[in-house]
């Protein structure tokens, strides 16, 4: 049994190797949210605008992802991905580096989650406005992005925040596919030490993702505030030109 005692100063050693992988990390992080907020996009459209067998889809789609855990489907799409691939078209997958199926991987989990976010957050938004806008001459696309999109945004950032931070800290399950991240140069430290330092190595992890997390909810906090800041300045311009309409049509009407 180790009996060795903790030692702290462990982790400054090995933050350096960490970091060294963390662009890897952050690659597999921020493509997937990327690529899933796209997906989700298209999700929530086929959801509320499409024909009934489109949207069973989807809604099927949505299920059968949030069902499933994220390693399963990790090792679905490694393991599977490849034989269905070589299979129907012949092609092999497994040259790709292993990022590939990361990234795959969490775009499917992401576009399935977040595509609920952006469902709930437009209609949260009084459908009225949207009928309003094309009433007075707008396209549907530009009323969706001048009337809807801003207080669409607004709604669903802090659940897309929270959705995205999670989602950060899932992708580290990638290692257990062999790719080396944040996590795998972990492990990688703790096999070359015959198991040792695992503590110490894990806490280093933990603090690298706390900082990463802090350092999101901190932007995310920042988007929040200046997309509240552009629709209450809108409003109040909106407001403002209303009382002058309105105050113009009184004058109309006292002169006549």
């Amino acid at each position: 049994m180790d009996t060795r005692a903790f030692d702290i100063g462990m982790i400054g050693q090995v933050m350096p190797d960490l970091l060294s992988y963390l662009d890897v990390t952050l690659l597999v992080g921020f493509v997937s949210i990327a690529l899933g907020s796209l997906l989700g996009a298209l999700i929530t459209w086929a959801n509320l605008g499409s024909p009934a067998p489109l949207r069973w889809l989807v809604v099927g789609y949505v299920y059968v992802m949030r069902c499933t855990p994220s390693i399963v489907l990790l090792f679905i799409v490694f393991y599977g991905l490849p034989k269905l691939l070589d299979a129907m078209f012949g092609y092999d997958m497994n040259a790709m580096h292993r990022a590939v199926f990361a990234i795959i991987t969490f775009t499917l989990l992401f576009g399935a989650y977040i595509s609920e976010v952006f469902r709930a957050a437009y209609s949260a938004v009084p459908r009225g406005q949207y009928e309003a806008a094309v009433s007075a001459g707008l396209t549907p696309f530009q009323a969706f992005r001048h009337v809807m999109l801003g207080q669409t945004a607004i709604i669903a950032l802090p659940n897309f925040g929270n959705a995205a931070i999670n989602l950060l800290k899932e992708a580290s399950l990638a290692y257990t596919i062999g790719l080396i991240d944040l996590i795998g140069k972990g492990n990688l430290i703790i096999a070359q030490n015959f198991g040792a330092y695992g503590i110490e190595i894990y806490l280093a992890c933990m603090l690298v993702y706390w900082v990463m997390v802090l350092l999101l909810e901190q932007v995310f906090h920042w988007l929040e505030k200046r997309l509240d800041k552009g629709t209450s300045l809108r409003a109040a311009s909106a407001e403002k030109h209303g009382g002058t309409q309105l105050r113009g049509g009184d004058a109309v009407g006292a002169g006549s």
